[in-house]
């Protein structure tokens, strides 16, 4: 059984001026998904892919060995997630020599996991068998009862009707957020096109307070907050 582990960091970023760079707990921010990468020992191989040099050596500095240069056509405002983890496991083989079983990619801007979420993310993908799993948290809002949607005459409502009324949110059939921290796949799934959606896709639930994501200014401030609350993360190095 060979794992990879790739973190895709582009170098643009227009909610947080060069986020991945930018000190976190007293390193780079992409610093800390790498570092609890190599603590799970989970990985035959961690990789790096960016458009950005300083975010490659960067990674070189904290250890990673495999750096991968994302191509123009896939660092732009509105290249897909998918196809650019695709091109860094392919490069990656071709470095390597190694036909890998199992592909976790972890998002550099959510940093807020801890180690058994990992674990606990490939556990369930090689006991079960199953395409791929992405991590969520319990949704806040319902599409059943409290998400709105406006009609073509501007009129309000519930964005997703049931038969029947509902009038507790807790009696709404259960929703998550996709908290865009943990993606893993069996090999061959994710190599089979572009969908995230596979027709055995699970999740794995993380709670709200580790399912932050850094988009904008206040994210980040929430997420720094949090984390110096953390001994896990404080702690990694």
């Amino acid at each position: 059984m060979k794992r990879l582990c790739t973190i895709c960091a582009r170098g643009g970023s227009k909610g947080v001026k060069n986020k991945n760079l930018r000190e976190f707990l007293g390193r780079p921010l992409i610093a800390s998904t790498i570092l609890q990468a190599k603590k799970s020992g989970l990985f035959d191989t961690i990789a790096v892919s960016s458009d950005s040099d300083k975010i490659l050596d960067t990674a070189s500095e904290y250890g990673v060995e495999i750096l991968i240069k994302r191509p123009d056509e896939l660092a732009t405002d509105t290249a897909a997630k998918i196809p650019v983890i695709q091109h860094c496991l392919l490069e990656v083989e071709k470095i390597t020599g190694i036909t890998y079983n199992s592909h976790m990619d972890l998002d550099s801007t959510s940093p807020l996991r801890n180690i058994e979420d990992i674990v606990g993310t490939i556990n369930m993908l090689e006991e079960k068998n199953i395409s791929n799993i992405l991590s969520a948290t319990p949704a806040r809002r319902s599409p059943y009862f409290n998400l709105l949607e406006l009609d073509e005459n501007n009129v309000a409502k519930i964005s997703k009707e049931l038969p029947t009324n509902i009038i507790r949110r807790q009696d709404s059939p259960k929703c998550y957020d996709a908290n865009a921290s943990i993606y893993a796949w069996q090999r061959d799934a994710l190599l089979d096109g572009e969908t995230l959606f596979k027709k055995d896709t699970c999740l794995f639930i993380m709670p709200e307070e580790r399912s932050y994501d850094i988009d904008t200014e206040i994210d980040f401030q929430i997420v720094e907050f949090l984390a110096k609350k953390r001994d896990d993360l404080c702690q990694l190095i």
